[in-house]
């Protein structure tokens, strides 16, 4: 691959021309020369954007394709087309497909039907067998295949002696715990946040307590037997207080916030519109904010889209009934943009990749072209002619969004949205 890049604003703390326009030439993978001007005697391929801004590769802790087993929701494939379109040079993969993936060959299976893509896909292996949270999966084969970390996606551990062994285990090859907070007894058959809202629907409540027993636990639970902890899709103000708390006590506890609990509280709910219902659910206003401040203070480490395609018959239906999920690649930027300063949002689009292991560099000369292509400037409004996933579910149409992504660069491909 040979590009020139032309009058690109760089957003990266780490690269000495952080909030510099320059050019900047690509040969082989890899940044040969950044400057103004630069000559182009070969007459090599050139970009420009209105208003470009490139950053570090985008990284999501938690995307849900479908494949194996639910394609006609979204196949690896066209997830990745989305996902790179969006912004994301990398993903986490959940293992949430069927069969689930909790094996060594169903990490290699996703893997090499990733092969050649612009987006890079990271598996999460499920925690236990068939993410059904009686025995342990083959943690350590699958990490040697490739998995990133383990966890049984949007299914809380509550055998506390099973996430108590799995954190000792994991500690002999660097492993991770994603450890979905949600106390199912309590939660019940609550389908939105309990509160004012849930009261005037007549819709069951979950109650912030159901989440933050769960977390209360889970953070004893690594006190006692060291090792590394994520916390995924953390939802309420209290929540997030524990979280500060274990980390200023020393342990090795990350956390996400989705985009759409960044943005939305559960007002959202008054028309029973199913594309609002998610796991965990919308909160307060109360909650929402103490979500942003999280993120502000680095509490939160990261932010995740937690994309989730549903096919219409097991989304459109009566609320009750309906499944949890959203997608939400597309909106990602857009919608941060209108709660969050841009600087802030990049951080927590690229902060993940440590987390999960995975290597980045600054962006210098000698490092390699890992970037995501965007504008912060313009407004739009979201549409279902704006989705490029298979399914449709997403919270966001309607909202108006602003900035736009371009596309990305990375494994020697440029990857541009139409």
């Amino acid at each position: 691959m040979k590009l020139i890049i032309r009058e690109a604003r760089i957003i990266d703390p780490k690269s000495p021309f952080d909030n510099k326009i320059v050019d900047i030439l690509i040969e082989d993978d890899c940044i040969a020369k950044i400057g103004t001007g630069l000559a182009n005697p070969e007459n090599i391929e050139e970009l420009k954007l209105e208003n470009l801004h490139l950053s570090q590769g985008w990284f999501d802790s938690s995307v849900s394709l479908g494949e194996p087993g639910f394609e006609d929701r979204e196949t690896i494939a066209n997830g990745l087309k989305v996902a790179g379109k969006s912004g994301f040079t990398a993903i986490a993969l959940q293992p949430n497909s069927f069969p689930v993936i909790d094996n060594q060959s169903q990490i290699l299976f996703v893997k090499n039907k990733a092969n050649g893509s612009a987006t890079q896909l990271y598996p999460i292996g499920a925690l236990t067998k068939g993410s059904e949270g009686k025995d342990l999966a083959e943690l350590f084969d699958m990490k040697n295949a490739g998995a990133v970390a383990f966890g049984d996606y949007n299914k809380s551990q509550d055998n506390a002696n099973m996430l108590k062994i799995a954190l000792q285990y994991v500690q002999d090859f660097d492993g991770l715990v994603i450890a979905f907070p949600q106390d199912e007894k309590i939660k019940g058959n609550g389908v939105v946040n309990e509160g004012a809202v849930s009261t005037r629907l007549g819709l069951k409540g979950i109650p912030n307590l159901a989440e933050e027993l769960q977390i209360a636990r889970n953070l004893f639970l690594l006190e006692y037997t060291g090792g590394k902890m994520h916390i995924p899709t953390v939802s309420t103000a209290k929540s997030v207080q524990m979280i500060r708390e274990a980390k200023a006590k020393g342990l090795q506890v990350t956390a996400s916030a989705t985009v759409h609990h960044l943005v939305f509280t559960d007002e959202k709910l008054e028309e029973f519109d199913s594309r609002h219902k998610v796991s965990p659910p919308l909160r307060t206003d109360i909650d929402r904010k103490a979500l942003i401040e999280g993120v502000i203070d680095g509490t939160i480490d990261m932010i995740t889209t937690d994309h989730n395609p549903i096919d219409i018959e097991h989304k459109k239906m009566e609320f009750d009934l309906a499944k949890n999920g959203t997608i939400g690649l597309e909106t990602a930027f857009g919608a941060l943009m209108t709660v969050l300063p841009l600087e802030t949002i990049i951080e927590k689009l690229t902060a993940g990749k440590a987390t999960f292991g995975i290597e980045s560099s600054p962006i210098m000369e000698g490092t390699k072209a890992n970037f995501s292509l965007f504008n912060p400037e313009g407004k739009k409004t979201f549409t279902t002619a704006s989705i490029l996933s298979k399914s449709k579910n997403s919270a966001f149409l309607g909202m108006k969004l602003r900035g736009k992504t371009y596309g990305i660069i990375n494994q020697g491909q440029l990857l541009i949205a139409e």
